[in-house]
């Protein structure tokens, strides 16, 4: 009955985020939680991440922040989730509470302001809009690379930002969720391979890793099965997710690849370095400003699938 009825609430969290998102005016009068995380990650960094200590002290104080960040987080939304009263009210707040925990509307947003200027050839405006979610230098990317950043970021977040946040509020209710995103915060603040991040993060980034090893899979699934040509996107998954510089993002994005037959990864420059990785479903071309339309349209039927296969679940269970 609890799986059930965290269900339902996952589902009533999903529908206000897809409809509404995170109000701009809610967001000036009290920010949003995964600020008030970050606050806290960004302090444990700037206190206890010191370039003067050694490699161990550095990663033991990383493990602290991580442990201290997550068992804070859980536990405050457990005390809040237990003084909830029993029943549909309990339901109803806890969906509320963990609305703005999904991401589902801000993604396709953020991904539609990239996608919008380069469908009319205003290329310096998409590489702006580019620069708001990924960490590569956007003034070196064409046409072709501000699409193919894009399509990277909407597929990996996908799982990160939607699929992951539902399967553990779907497993653990608020708490779950709530621990999740900060888990998943970390690793986007701290989890880097740089100088200053890489002992210090190692945590964060372990942490985050096992934290999506079943939605990123999940995700990558559910986009082959939306995708209209199941097959090669499960075989291209298949064969090029594990050589993703990621154990995770790389089935969704090569599921995305497959789906839409374009390539995505492959080599990308950041700030200060050239990451060369391998292509996602390599021998097709690369995306063109098209070809992100059509993968906001698989995005959405994905989308829809998730809440139509959570509603499903829950009326199949013969609940309420």
């Amino acid at each position: 009955m609890i799986m059930e009825e965290n269900m339902v609430a996952m589902l009533l969290a999903f529908f206000l985020d897809a409809v509404v998102g995170w109000p701009r005016w809610l967001y000036l009068r009290i920010g949003h939680p995964v600020t008030w995380v970050g606050r806290m990650i960004n302090a444990g960094d700037r206190s206890l991440n010191r370039e003067a200590d050694s490699r161990l002290l550095r990663r033991i104080c990383g493990i602290a922040v991580a442990g201290f960040v997550i068992i804070l987080t859980a536990g405050m939304t457990f005390g809040i989730s237990w003084l909830l009263p029993d029943g549909w009210p309990k339901i109803l707040l806890t969906g509320l509470l963990a609305w703005p925990l999904v991401a589902a509307r801000s993604l396709h947003d953020h991904v539609c302001a990239v996608s919008r200027p380069l469908a009319t050839g205003d290329l310096p405006t998409a590489r702006k809009a580019v620069s708001m979610i990924v960490g590569r230098n956007p003034k070196l990317l064409n046409d072709a690379g501000v699409a193919r950043a894009a399509m990277e970021s909407l597929a990996e977040n996908s799982s990160d930002g939607i699929v992951a946040p539902l399967f553990w509020g779907m497993l653990l209710g608020l708490p779950g969720i709530a621990a999740y995103k900060a888990i998943n915060t970390m690793d986007s603040m701290i989890g880097h391979r740089t100088p200053r991040h890489e002992a210090f993060g190692w945590a964060a980034a372990r942490i985050d890793d096992v934290a999506n090893l079943i939605p990123a899979r999940l995700t990558g699934l559910l986009f082959v099965l939306v995708s209209g040509r199941p097959a090669a996107a499960l075989r291209v998954m298949l064969r090029d997710a594990p050589s993703h510089r990621s154990p995770n993002a790389g089935w969704p994005e090569a599921a995305f690849a497959g789906a839409l037959g374009i390539r995505l990864s492959g080599p990308r420059t950041y700030a200060d370095h050239v990451a060369e990785e391998p292509w996602l479903n390599g021998a097709a071309p690369d995306p063109c400003p098209d070809d992100l339309v059509r993968g906001l349209v698989l995005y959405r039927r994905a989308m829809a699938a998730v809440a139509v296969l959570l509603a499903v679940i829950v009326l199949t269970t013969g609940w309420p």
